[in-house]
């Protein structure tokens, strides 16, 4: 069983982070501040953890925000690095970055009045931990000046601060509160995209590719026309985030997304073999499903091939779930099997009913009946 969250900010973070600030600023009450964070902190969970944390931070730092903003930015440790491949590299760093979540949520609360110097200690946090939560009401209260701050920031030579341009910018950023007006528009952040689409680092690229997800929710056509316009003579990353930020609508089988991939066409291709084993299988266990796909014209086929399992649901009604198979190139003649592994455990995320199950499979956005198993208690 996974670990809880709340113990990324277990009872030795508090200890160590009055000492990052006592390093800072000698002017720090340590003692007063343990004294304030521990009551019922073990009972508390990882956000209330990290605002128990940061309210006492405020209740110890100087009531200058900017002379606190500075010590906070002080007391951070170096910069987290980047592997080979740009992806985050935290080094030997001995504690997990939600250490840096208390500082997140103070900026959030006392900064908005200093805009200048909460942006500079965001861009120093982000290179440690990230900014994209505590951005958000700047962006709210603030959207031109930190829209243009962001634009700086999409030219830094640090990664990790061009990745807080776009992820901060999301306008459904998981874990985070909605932005509205750029649900609304998704035009406002795209500058930043567009400087940020061909970044060198993968961490930076995945990001571009799931605000283009986050639009393709709100705005479908804007994202397609915008993925089309991408990959017009675009090289293989690119043409790969577009394909990871399309992947809400490809899911659905929207035409216009399918077409962009040059997916549109229906496959001519016939279904053999289908094996679902087993039948009839007991929650917590695993099922098997595999098919043979043959390409009986004499052209080559491309196609995308999902699978979707219509879940039963508590209510008796069914909910579909699509599972990402393979894009495939099938030559004339030729036969490709296609197949994957599901587990019937019980999931934070899907909670596993009785009863039967149908299961497709999707070619191109098109639904294939393969047949059904039997779930069981």
């Amino acid at each position: 069983m996974a670990e809880p969250l709340k113990h990324l900010l277990n009872d030795g973070v508090p200890p160590r982070i009055a000492a990052m600030f006592k390093r800072a600023w000698r002017g720090f009450d340590t003692a007063t501040f343990l004294r304030q964070v521990e009551p019922g902190y073990e009972r508390l969970e990882l956000m209330q953890r990290g605002q128990r944390i940061a309210e006492a931070l405020h209740a110890r730092l100087p009531e200058d925000v900017e002379r606190a903003l500075a010590i906070l930015v002080d007391s951070l440790d170096p910069p987290m690095g980047l592997d080979a491949k740009g992806e985050p590299d935290a080094g030997d760093r001995p504690y997990s970055a939600f250490l840096y979540l208390p500082h997140s949520l103070f900026i959030a609360a006392h900064g908005l009045g200093h805009w200048d110097a909460a942006l500079r200690a965001q861009h120093a946090l982000t290179q440690r931990f990230t900014a994209e939560f505590c951005l958000r009401p700047y962006l709210i209260h603030h959207r031109a000046a930190t829209l243009a701050r962001l634009r700086d920031w999409a030219q830094d030579d640090n990664a990790h601060v061009r990745r807080a341009a776009s992820e901060g910018t999301r306008p459904r950023l998981p874990w985070a509160p909605r932005l509205p007006e750029f649900q609304r528009d998704p035009t406002l952040a795209l500058p930043l995209l567009e400087a940020l689409k061909d970044d060198a680092s993968s961490y930076v690229r995945r990001s571009v590719a799931n605000h283009l997800g986050d639009i393709a929710k709100d705005h479908p056509q804007h994202a397609t026309t915008t993925a089309r316009r991408w990959l017009d003579g675009a090289p293989s990353e690119r043409a790969g985030l577009v394909r990871h930020g399309l992947r809400f609508l490809i899911k659905q089988g929207h035409p216009d997304a399918l077409d962009v991939l040059g997916l549109g066409h229906e496959a001519a291709l016939d279904i053999a073999a289908v094996r679902i084993a087993p039948a009839e299988a007991p929650i917590g266990g695993k099922l098997r499903i595999e098919a043979e796909l043959h390409n009986p014209t004499p052209r080559s086929q491309r196609v995308l091939a999902d699978l979707v399992v219509h879940y039963v649901k508590a209510s008796g009604g069914s909910s579909p779930k699509v599972f990402k198979l393979a894009t495939l190139d099938i030559a004339p003649g030729h036969t490709v099997a296609v197949g994957k592994t599901l587990s019937l455990a019980q999931m934070t995320t899907r909670t596993h009913h009785p009863g039967r199950h149908a299961v497709a499979l999707l070619l191109n956005g098109r639904a294939h009946p393969l047949g059904h198993f039997d779930l069981t208690t």
